[in-house]
């Protein structure tokens, strides 16, 4: 049996969608007229397209482009088109090729009698957990058009967060990666050339072949670049895979993200502000649609992108489910600032709390942005310095044995 995408509308013109499992393409048409469909086009799905299938797994999908097919599906929603409808049009002008897979998932299990928020529990790699418990929170209450609209503006913010640091950081990056690639290269090619000249002057002038100390370190790592790339590579390619594979695990990521959260130069108070930016956005998101709050404080731990966050929350749920405060295990964690714990108390005696959350997500936002550009500023001239030193130390060590034969020779 081949698998065969079809397209059909009902009699009221209502798109449909789907994949059936049949011997032949009339057998497809046969049982779509059963249905009472009018039959548009029945093609085989072909056997290669598994391949791009596996690729895409590898392929994360952009927060930009989920944020736009909510902002759509809400604005869809609320001009009144029906629901099987809104998905069909949804399908035609996504962009995104996983995103248009998923829906059209969500379309057939729609079509089939399941809610919304459950037919996006096939896809959790698209939907996460606080996405589909926003939807759910939404559909219970008769707002998914309002559930939807927040669900946007929580992926636009994180994704705004998310790109301040890495545009942040790419600059440093790419000057730091050029210059290693730079300084290997004159290591490995350039350095013999002068090694090879300096034992052909030494054996002219019929003076010693010793080289200064520090020609001797440069001339070593050259040595070894070169006659043991072969050894160096793998062992930098296993180490690399195991701190990932290491860091995959629960005690290497808790441990990572502690350590994280202790790197010097201000880049662990960087890393703690971002975390507890996003905590307290999501956390906010969750309350205002409406999820229930022991829910919503556990999908605010496990999408915090911390897991020293995410203890702190358990501490919370823990004590919120028997009957006590938010703010007070939080008083309790090493990770939260006394500020948040005390706005996250007034909102809890006021009834504000996503208000609260609010104002500390927009805080915090705006101290990642000044503490980025001040760490931006740091790091650039220590990176200047980094280069100019290994820069003038590789030119020093090649100009000494210069100076010492010329010496000898005079």
């Amino acid at each position: 049996m081949s698998t065969y995408a079809f397209r059909a509308i009902d009699v009221a013109g209502t798109p449909s969608r789907g994949e059936l499992e049949a011997e032949s393409k009339s057998q497809v048409t046969d049982q779509l007229r059963q249905r009472g469909l009018i039959v548009l086009d029945v093609s085989e799905k072909r056997e290669a397209m598994r391949l791009d299938g596996f690729l895409d797994r590898f392929q994360k999908t952009s927060m930009r482009d989920l944020a736009v097919f909510s902002r759509q599906f809400a604005t869809l929603i609320g001009s009144g088109m029906p629901m099987l409808r809104s998905l069909y049009t949804l399908e035609d002008q996504t962009e995104d090729d996983k995103i248009t897979a998923a829906i059209v998932d969500l379309h057939k299990d729609v079509e089939a009698g399941s809610s919304v928020a459950d037919a996006m529990e096939r896809n959790p790699m698209i939907f996460d957990p606080l996405y589909r418990s926003m939807v759910r929170a939404g559909e219970g209450s008769g707002r998914l058009e309002q559930a939807l609209d927040m669900v946007a503006v929580q992926l636009e913010k994180l994704d705004a967060l998310r790109r301040q640091v890495r545009s942040a950081m790419m600059y440093p990056m790419l000057v730091f990666t050029f210059a290693i690639i730079v300084m290997a290269i004159v290591v490995a090619f350039i350095v013999p050339v002068f090694t090879g000249i300096f034992e052909d002057l030494a054996r002219d002038s019929g003076g010693s072949a010793d080289l200064p100390l520090m020609t001797q370190i440069t001339v070593a790592v050259s040595d070894a670049l070169t006659g043991a790339w072969f050894i160096i590579l793998p062992v930098i390619g296993g180490l690399i895979f195991a701190f990932v594979q290491w860091k995959k695990t629960e005690r290497g990521r808790r441990q990572w993200d502690a350590m994280k959260l202790r790197l010097p130069a201000k880049i662990g108070d960087v890393v703690q502000k971002v975390a507890i930016a996003r905590w307290s956005r999501v956390f906010a998101g969750t309350v205002s649609a409406g999820v229930p709050i022991l829910q919503a404080i556990k999908i605010a731990g496990e999408t915090s992108g911390n897991a020293i966050v995410a203890d702190a929350m358990e501490d919370v749920y823990n004590s919120v489910r028997q009957g006590g405060t938010i703010a007070a295990p939080l008083g309790r964690s090493a990770v939260f600032p006394t500020m948040v714990t005390h706005m996250v108390s007034v909102g809890e005696e006021t009834g504000q709390l996503e208000q609260m959350l609010d104002k500390i997500a927009d805080f915090y936002e705006a101290e990642v942005d000044a503490k980025i550009k001040a760490l931006t500023s740091l790091i650039e001239p220590l990176m200047i310095i980094f280069v100019g030193v290994v820069v003038g130390f590789i030119v020093i060590s090649m100009y000494l044995p210069i100076f010492s034969l010329y010496d000898k020779i005079r």
